[in-house]
């Protein structure tokens, strides 16, 4: 990030200061599996993205491509309704973008969301995972390029991306209204083919619970940024090599929206034990 894009994180978020007086506490990644929880942000106030300056267009299908401002559980938040791809073609800079807004604006936590292919055979489909460590093979990082010392350290630490106390009450939370929750390691590829038997026993073998494409750059940048994380993946099908079948889109689509509900239960209760 050089010079001038912490003008444009600047320019971005005035505007959206400009649309909504609130100051958010929370930002929300709403991938697959959290795109309904933008309908229980109360007194929202939906952005297009492309009236927001400097950022990125979506194209993906089921991805509506706003950011929506307000409160949900009592707290302030910010969501980006539909995120972006690296296999759309962004770079990894505009894929993150609105994360910089998001800190820019006030943000100290962020919470994201994917659907992923389970690899770990404890797993099963319709699954949560509670998102413990990634493994990056995209083989890009948005943090590439001179470092602006207001936007974070050059070398950002990674022990801890994913915040611990978080995904502990996370879990509590799924323990106490009875939805399955793993804590797992998520690894990301660029896609968008999906891999080969081969490729899915690499990646068990590194010690991936789950595989998908998002998420990890949001992370880099969060982390970057001094944010606290907390990520979730659905299980949306099976990935073991001894037993591949072919992807079905619609199936995925089904099992995401039935484990939605699930994830709206976990994100609302940890956001309620949060300190408002």
């Amino acid at each position: 990030m050089t010079h001038h894009d912490w003008d444009h994180v600047r320019e971005a978020a005035e505007v959206v200061c400009r649309a909504w007086g609130g100051r958010p506490k929370i930002g929300l990644v709403l991938g697959t599996g959290l795109g309904a929880l933008a309908r229980e942000i109360e007194s929202p106030v939906a952005i297009p993205y492309p009236e927001i300056p400097h950022f990125p267009r979506s194209t993906v299908a089921g991805h509506a491509g706003q950011l929506v401002c307000g409160t949900l559980v009592g707290r302030p938040v910010m969501a980006m309704e539909g995120r972006f791809h690296l296999y759309e073609g962004y770079t990894a800079a505009q894929v993150t973008f609105p994360i910089r807004v998001m800190k820019e604006m006030g943000c100290d936590l962020l919470v994201v969301s994917n659907a992923c292919g389970g690899l770990n055979p404890q797993y099963r489909k319709g699954d949560l995972m509670v998102i413990e460590d990634h493994i990056n093979l995209l083989g890009l990082n948005p943090l590439i390029g001179p470092n602006d010392d207001r936007l974070g350290p050059r070398f950002p630490d990674m022990i801890e991306p994913y915040d611990k106390a978080l995904q502990d009450e996370a879990l509590k939370v799924a323990l106490e209204a009875n939805i399955v929750a793993h804590r797992g390691v998520y690894v990301a590829v660029t896609g968008p083919n999906l891999e080969t038997r081969a490729e899915y026993r690499f990646l068990r073998g590194i010690g991936a619970d789950v595989v998908g494409m998002s998420t990890i750059p949001e992370v880099l940048v969060a982390v970057h940024a001094g944010i606290k994380v907390l990520g979730f993946s659905i299980v949306t099908d099976m990935c073991l090599p001894d037993a591949l079948e072919p992807v079905d889109i619609d199936k995925i689509i089904a099992v995401a929206n039935a484990a939605e509900a699930k994830l709206r239960t976990i994100v609302r209760g940890v956001l309620e034990r949060l300190p408002a």
